[in-house]
């Protein structure tokens, strides 16, 4: 095959990942923030109804207002504006037998044998199509939700029940993907109780069904279906083709690599017919193509094999929108990446060469033979032919396309590589959506990725170097699930401003932007890179691309806030705490960025000098993520520490420490004082007494002090272990200090 196939079939792929990828680690969001924080001060809303699981399927209905649901047992119709209130709910259970029969097959009556409705479309103005697995008897119906905004209406129509073979999966385990055109359904799904008989199927409408050739492992081989979509070509109707993404096992490899999983774009004529004399009722135009997204490395590319979900984002021209599309690997290490293609590059690879094998022993090579008129592929149309069916293609047309279904070249991702990626983050990406957003500096491709822990990750792609190339940056880790509960759909309200999450436990609702959440000052919103916010001169607020330009500070590309916000006089007041410290024992200088991408930086001024130097990284001082730890204070500790968050080269002080270190017999005349000092309600508080909650929370006096007095300090490690530095307990090579100044002798 093409250069991404020949490097996916390398016995050493475990290795690369080793060396390409193995030892990256997965980056950090700007902002992680967990289902409490989000519900209490972000917007977060949930929806969940009592012994029902699993929601799939969610449609959005912008004209309406509303969120439609697809559960075990249930649709549900939820408002827009917020999906805990106005809920209405209507209930579609399996029939008894059908029930009872799934049970005699086998099946768990408790889990399995329910209507999963795993399919919801818009059908015309007053009804939804809607499909469940009925108990391993797929069954579709039609629910009126009438026209009116004011009165919501969700009634299943039981004159109207369709079966559900080829438009919805027999097991609840298995996806549905599907597209309704018109009054017509595009289905990816298994067509048999086994689930063996894969096949893309046309239902519904006015015209014969089609489906794809059965049990021919050359068409299909146990794929796993994820989205369809229909794409206009031309301005001619006849030219437009439907789309399907999946994954399969690849027939091309070779027998030496065993199964090797591949994911793959296929396509499809919408007025395709089927043919006169071979074919009859199967497709006559379906071809598939390879898509690859993967890392480039010096002994071959790693690929990220296994398609999970694709999102189309419209552009200005309907004819050529974007994929966005997220990948996980089968390899043994834990990896997710997004690529993104162009729809041009998917119909060059169905515009280039077949591929085509002789016999079994032979290699898959480019079919360099003759190619019949028209070109398998290319729809009946005044466009390309004078063929106005399928049924007029001549007999080699139709026999050609039967035993060459697959392109030779693959679709490769816009840059050639993946947009983003993580590996070793402990989760994997599941579904993804996209919003395009206007910035001061033009427009910014927003991506909201949903993994298997429930979380959603906020990355825009930002260009990097010349066109086509960007670089997906990671904003945002939004914890929507309580029970972390995989991410199963998504759907996204740019009218609204909100995102629509559901998965097996419920289903969630969260705004697109939270501006307030950056930060207080210019410099923290410009850092966050937000396209959704910008600084108004007092606050990061949503941006306004209407909004008067001097007002709209805002540099999402570099994220550089030294020109935007220089001079800028709303930075909010530098916190100042005091906190008191006994020779000998421990003082912590709480101190924690608000970005969990800003380096720490602490700088130290002594009591009586003018200058600041820098911490110097020794066993005294340790760093964490919360502030630095002192141990065994000294009295030459005492002094004004001052935390500054280090992001994008940009240093902003956030904290001003006064540390007191008292000596043990200073302590025990506090103790005393405030035993015999009379207690005056109205009156100032005393320092000290703050001093002694500190040393014992909720008591006072000399006994709270005794308890707490310090211990002998242990001997410092001798002088080679100093040299060598290494820690006495760890044997781990201490931090090594930043440059910078380093007149600390007291430490």
């Amino acid at each position: 095959m093409g250069r991404a196939e020949a490097s996916a079939m390398i016995p050493g792929l475990a290795l690369l990942w080793v060396a390409v990828l193995g030892g990256a680690a997965p980056s950090t969001p700007r902002l992680r923030l967990s289902f409490q924080e989000l519900q209490a001060q972000h917007g977060l809303r949930t929806f969940r109804l009592e012994r029902t699981c699993c929601y799939e399927a969610l449609l959005l209905d912008e004209e309406r207002g509303r969120l439609f649901v697809g559960a075990e047992n249930h649709v549900a119709s939820l408002s827009l504006d917020n999906i805990s209130k106005r809920a209405k709910k209507l209930a579609w259970p399996a029939p008894v037998e059908w029930r009872e029969e799934c049970n005699w097959a086998g099946k768990d009556i408790g889990t399995e044998c329910m209507n999963f409705v795993k399919l919801l479309h818009a059908y015309n103005r007053t009804h939804l199509l809607a499909c469940g697995t009925g108990a391993f008897h797929p069954t579709c119906a039609f629910v009126e939700v009438g026209q009116w905004l004011e009165e919501p209406m969700l009634r299943l129509d039981l004159r109207r029940l369709e079966d559900g073979k080829g438009k919805s999966p027999y097991d609840p385990r298995h996806r549905a993907a599907s597209v309704l055109v018109g009054e017509e359904l595009y289905s990816g799904v298994a067509a048999d109780l086994m689930g063996r008989d894969f096949t893309i199927f046309r239902s519904l409408g006015q015209r014969p069904s089609l489906r794809t050739e059965p049990h021919d492992s050359r068409w299909l081989n146990e794929p796993k279906f994820v989205k369809v979509f229909w794409i206009p070509e031309s301005e001619n109707p006849d030219d437009d083709k439907i789309y399907f993404f999946f994954r399969e096992s690849a027939v091309e490899a070779t027998p030496a690599l065993g199964r090797l999983s591949v994911s793959r774009v296929g396509q499809i004529c919408r007025n395709d017919v089927g043919g006169q004399r071979s074919l009859v009722n199967k497709w006559t135009t379906f071809l598939k193509a390879r898509l690859v997204c993967s890392v480039p490395g010096a002994e071959g590319d790693t690929n990220f094999d296994q398609l999970q979900d694709v999102f189309l984002l419209s552009s200005r021209d309907r004819w050529t929108p974007l994929l966005y599309a997220v990948f996980s690997t089968t390899s043994i290490f834990q990896g997710s990446a997004v690529c993104v293609y162009s729809m041009n590059d998917v119909r060059r690879a169905f515009l280039g060469p077949f591929a085509h094998k002789e016999g079994p022993v032979h290699q898959w090579v480019s079919y360099q033979g003759r190619v019949p008129y028209p070109r398998p592929g290319m729809c009946p149309s005044k466009t390309f032919g004078t063929f106005s069916s399928t049924k007029d293609f001549p007999d080699d047309v139709i026999q050609f396309a039967r035993n060459h279904p697959l392109m030779y070249n693959s679709v490769l991702p816009m840059g050639g590589r993946p947009l983003f990626q993580q590996v070793g983050a402990g989760y994997t990406f599941t579904q993804i959506t996209a919003d395009r957003v206007a910035a001061v500096d033009g427009y910014y491709d927003v991506l909201f990725i949903g993994t298997d822990a429930g979380t959603v990750l906020k990355v825009i792609s930002v260009p990097k170097g010349g066109r086509p190339n960007a670089e997906g940056l990671l904003l945002e880790e939004l914890h929507m699930f309580e029970d972390s509960a995989a991410v199963t759909s998504m759907q996204i309200s740019s009218k609204r401003h909100q995102l629509y999450v559901a998965s097996r436990s419920g289903v969630a609702q969260i705004p697109l932007h939270r501006c307030a959440a950056h930060g207080r000052a210019c410099a923290e919103c410009c850092l966050a890179r937000d396209p959704y916010c910008a600084w108004d001169g007092a606050a990061c607020t949503r941006f306004q691309p209407s909004a008067k330009r001097r007002f709209r500070r805002q540099d999402v590309r570099n994220g550089d806030p030294s020109t935007l916000c220089t001079g800028d006089s709303s930075h909010p007041a530098l916190l100042e705490r005091k906190v008191f410290g006994v020779e000998g024992g421990s003082a912590f200088l709480e101190c924690e960025p608000r970005s969990l991408q800003a380096r720490v930086e602490w700088t130290f001024q002594r009591a009586g000098e003018a200058a600041y130097t820098q911490v110097p990284a020794e066993e005294r001082a340790e760093r964490t993520t919360r502030g630095l730890l002192l141990r065994w204070l000294r009295r030459g500790d005492s002094g004004v520490y001052l935390c500054a968050a280090v992001e994008q080269g940009f240093s902003q002080p956030m904290r001003r420490l006064v540390l007191h270190v008292l000596s043990a017999a200073q302590a025990e005349r506090l103790a005393r004082t405030e035993e015999a000092a009379p207690v005056a309600p109205s009156g100032p508080k005393l320092w000290y007494r703050d001093f002694l909650q500190l040393v014992e929370p909720g008591g006072g006096g000399t006994k709270s002090l005794r308890m707490c007095r310090p211990q002998p300090a242990p001997r410092p490690p001798p002088p080679e272990s100093r040299r060598k530095g290494r820690n006495r307990r760890t044997h781990a090579p201490e931090p090594r200090a930043e440059r910078g100044p380093r007149s600390a002798a007291h430490w």
